[in-house]
């Protein structure tokens, strides 16, 4: 079946209908588009668990800061509709704004406080109110069995998980491992601000990671690595926002299960994050 492309939730909910009338599974892979190989991996993964693919594309103003790049965000449709063909992609839906906001600014908001106003969003106020906003009408929007969302974004993946569980959403949530590039750069559509000498100098962020996940599973303490970390970026001409080590399940203070360490940077006109998960017996 080749991909049909859908601009309004009516004309992709008669789409899902069909398919449900036919006994099929539906799989969701939302994304603000400017597509890349991580992209598509999860819609690969969609076509595993799921007879039908939907992907999304549509660049969310609500989870953008007043300062930030929503109006240079780059939009890429036509090379992002051939890439998800290419990947098994079903039904590509992208909505215009009147069929997301009809009311023009949200008037009604979805949040996970918990799990909003810490890391990531300590940095970028409101940021996980509009994703958590957004996600929840492309559900409704789409209806899915399943979602995929990569884990390079880890407290996006969270919010999700706590807000389809908690609105009761029977949607079940899918993270998938970050895909890298060469020297461990967590692979966004932002890389693309770095220069080419700023993508390898990058790398750094994979490494320090990888020695602090080391330090963790040696028994020795993290805040002393985690610092040294903060440290080492700077000294590399990055402007660090946290280097934090924080319990994997409620993204409180670390303990006696697993260890997610995240982190995010700028460099240049990028915003890096990446995170990587410690497992201890």
């Amino acid at each position: 079946m080749p991909l049909t492309t859908t601009h309004t939730r009516l004309e992709t909910l008669d789409q899902v209908a069909d398919w449900r009338r036919a006994g099929q599974r539906i799989a969701l892979v939302p994304t603000m588009g400017n597509l890349h190989r991580g992209h598509f991996s999860l819609v690969e993964r969609a076509r595993e668990l799921a007879d039908r693919v939907v992907a999304t594309v549509f660049v969310n103003p609500t989870q953008f800061g007043p300062n930030e790049d929503f109006s240079s965000y780059p939009r890429t449709l036509e090379a992002d509709t051939a890439g998800l063909a290419a990947a098994g992609c079903d039904l590509l839906y992208a909505p215009g704004m009147a069929q997301m906001y009809p009311f023009g600014e949200a008037r009604c908001w979805v949040e996970v406080p918990a799990l909003s106003d810490t890391l990531c969003g300590a940095f970028r106020p409101g940021h996980f109110r509009g994703v958590a906003t957004v996600v929840a009408r492309l559900f409704l929007h789409t209806q899915p069995d399943v979602a995929v969302f990569g884990e390079k974004d880890f407290q996006q993946l969270m919010v999700i998980r706590h807000m389809a569980r908690d609105l009761g959403f029977p949607i079940e949530i899918v993270g998938m491992p970050t895909v890298r590039e060469a020297n461990g750069l967590a692979m966004s559509s932002r890389n693309q601000y770095l220069t080419p000498e700023q993508r390898e100098r990058a790398g750094l962020i994979y490494r320090l990671l990888r020695e602090a996940e080391a330090a963790v599973l040696r028994g020795e303490a993290i805040e002393p690595k985690l610092a040294k970390g903060l440290g080492a970026l700077v000294d590399a001409g990055f402007k660090p926002e946290y280097f934090e080590a924080r319990d994997a399940e409620s993204l409180g203070p670390v303990s006696s299960g697993d260890i997610v360490l995240l982190v995010a940077a700028r460099l240049g006109k990028a915003r890096l994050i990446d995170n990587w998960l410690v497992q201890r017996e």
